[in-house]
């Protein structure tokens, strides 16, 4: 009995000794080790929730847009895509470019004239360039032959007047209307742009082209002669200013015309250009007022289209 005593207190003896070692051993305070291990700095950095300052918002990469102002670049150009070509736009213009000729119909010239003409019909004291108007542009089943309907022209120029003197085969002279219908008998027509360079690719009729046409007599070469002016349309009306002198002999009439600068609005000098055509409206019947042809000096004249006239320089 005393050997099992002494047994259990040397076995008590033993485990007290452990617990008061163990209660001494280094490390005693520290915290268990989790099951889980901790990520090291790089994946806490991948994994750490990011929390932004107040006003302060995350970049963006930035959008370039160009601004032009007076004699600045504050911004660069973006480097351009080795992939991508920038393709530069056509140059728009809204002037029309001036062309080489004005006026391709074709070009006249109207001489100075030191001494003024004698109005009295025929040319012979004229010794500027005669121009044909054998183009019919209006009625070509109504001319038969030169005799019926074929002419030529002269022009001249002083500081008052513009002269027109014309050389017309008519057959017959038929001029029964008046006013506002001459044209509607033998009649000679003039077409003229006095600001050709103003509106040179204008192909309508506007404030600066005017259209008269003249009769050489009402009734018969020695009746009443008039002109009157057709456009501008908001001065429509007869110009008595216009001298006119006409001779009917053998099949042809001779008509010489003196336009006064002031009618037409214009002040002359030499190397001044002008659109202008020239045309002869035939009429063969006697019992009605018609227009029954027209020709011109110009081959594709329309009097409603200003770029299908010709040119007419002042030449001194």
């Amino acid at each position: 009995m005393k050997n099992k005593a002494a047994k259990r207190l040397g076995f008590v003896s033993l485990i007290l000794i452990g617990a008061i070692l163990a209660c001494n051993l280094p490390g005693r305070d520290a915290q268990p080790t989790s099951s889980v291990p901790t990520p090291n700095m790089t994946m806490t950095a991948l994994f750490s929730i990011v929390t932004k300052a107040p006003g302060i918002s995350t970049p963006v990469a930035p959008v370039v847009t160009a601004t032009t102002a007076p004699g600045t670049n504050d911004t660069q150009p973006p480097a351009a895509s080795p992939t991508s070509a920038i393709t530069p736009l056509p140059l728009v213009t809204t002037t029309p470019l001036p062309t080489t000729d004005p006026r391709p119909a074709g070009k006249f010239t109207a001489d100075f004239m030191t001494t003024a003409p004698v109005l009295d019909g025929p040319w012979d004291e004229w010794t500027n360039t005669a121009y044909p108007a054998k183009f019919i542009v209006f009625g070509k089943e109504n001319v038969a032959d030169k005799a019926d309907l074929e002419g030529s022209f002269r022009v001249g120029w002083d500081n008052t007047y513009l002269y027109l003197a014309t050389k017309v085969y008519d057959e017959k002279y038929v001029q029964n209307a008046t006013d506002v219908n001459i044209f509607k008998g033998d009649s000679i027509e003039l077409l003229f742009d006095v600001d050709l360079s103003g509106d040179v690719n204008s192909n309508e009729l506007n404030s600066d082209d005017y259209q008269l046409v003249f009769s050489a007599g009402k009734g018969g070469i020695t009746g009443v002669k008039e002109t009157y002016l057709y456009y501008p349309s908001n001065v429509a009306g007869p110009r008595t200013t216009v001298k006119i002198a006409a001779v009917y002999n053998d099949g042809i009439i001779r008509t010489e015309i003196a336009i006064p600068w002031s009618v037409l609005g214009v002040s002359p000098t030499s190397g001044k250009q002008f659109g202008f055509a020239l045309s002869l409206n035939d009429n063969d019947s006697e019992s009605q007022n018609v227009q029954q042809s027209v020709m011109s000096s110009v081959l594709n004249r329309d009097f409603r289209d200003p770029t299908t006239w010709a040119l007419l320089e002042l030449k001194q």
